[in-house]
């Protein structure tokens, strides 16, 4: 079973479960893909950081109400930031994608990020560029085109790192909460810290 359909797993692990799960986006100008290498974890009413704390809920945050596996789009300084639902609805409880490691279709992100290298998708406004992920993206559901998150393909990290959620000031116990997840050694987390591993820290095939 798909882990956020599952609805005995709490949203800290299927942060962790989601790494590994390739993100694919179809477009009229191709396909391109990548797996998940960093999460954060956003804890809904009780969760200072997230949207829907206090139960705050606009037509902007819609679908972080609707079922798991829906895919909520919002803005940040001109930037699309990738996030999944993952608790049943009107839990408004969600996952921030923050960066994956390119598989399929890197010339097309290239272009759309006139980027090369580890900066085409290190970091969550890096990431949607790259794939074309903008607010029609808002709504839809991860299982259907055009954009998909899927276990097919799927690689599993070595070791998970824990970390404190990047850019929370100011909100108490929150910020320093350990709800950040990414795959150990993989160069394309953001602000890496240590040492990469040859093998981008994925078990074998």
């Amino acid at each position: 079973m798909i882990s956020w359909l599952d609805s005995t797993k709490t949203t800290e692990e299927i942060a962790k479960e989601l790494l590994g799960m390739l993100v694919v986006k179809e477009t009229p100008n191709g396909r391109t893909s990548g797996w998940i290498v960093e999460t954060e974890a956003y804890l809904g009413e009780l969760d200072a950081a997230a949207h829907s704390f206090a139960g705050k809920r606009t037509p902007r945050l819609e679908s972080m109400y609707e079922k798991a596996g829906t895919i909520y789009v919002y803005s940040m300084h001109t930037h699309q930031m990738l996030n999944l639902v993952v608790q049943k609805k009107d839990i408004p409880e969600a996952i921030l994608i923050r960066a994956l490691e390119p598989y399929e279709g890197i010339s097309l992100m290239e272009e759309r990020r006139q980027q090369t290298g580890i900066s085409l998708t290190d970091g969550p406004g890096k990431l949607t560029k790259a794939f074309a992920i903008d607010k029609t993206d808002d709504g839809t559901w991860a299982c259907t085109p055009p954009l998909v998150i899927t276990m097919d393909e799927r690689r599993y990290p070595k070791k998970i790192d824990s970390s404190k959620r990047i850019g929370i000031p100011n909100k108490g116990e929150w910020t320093d909460a350990l709800l950040r997840y990414s795959v150990k050694g993989n160069p394309y987390v953001s602000r890496i810290k240590g040492k990469k591993e040859l093998d981008h820290g994925w078990i074998e095939n």
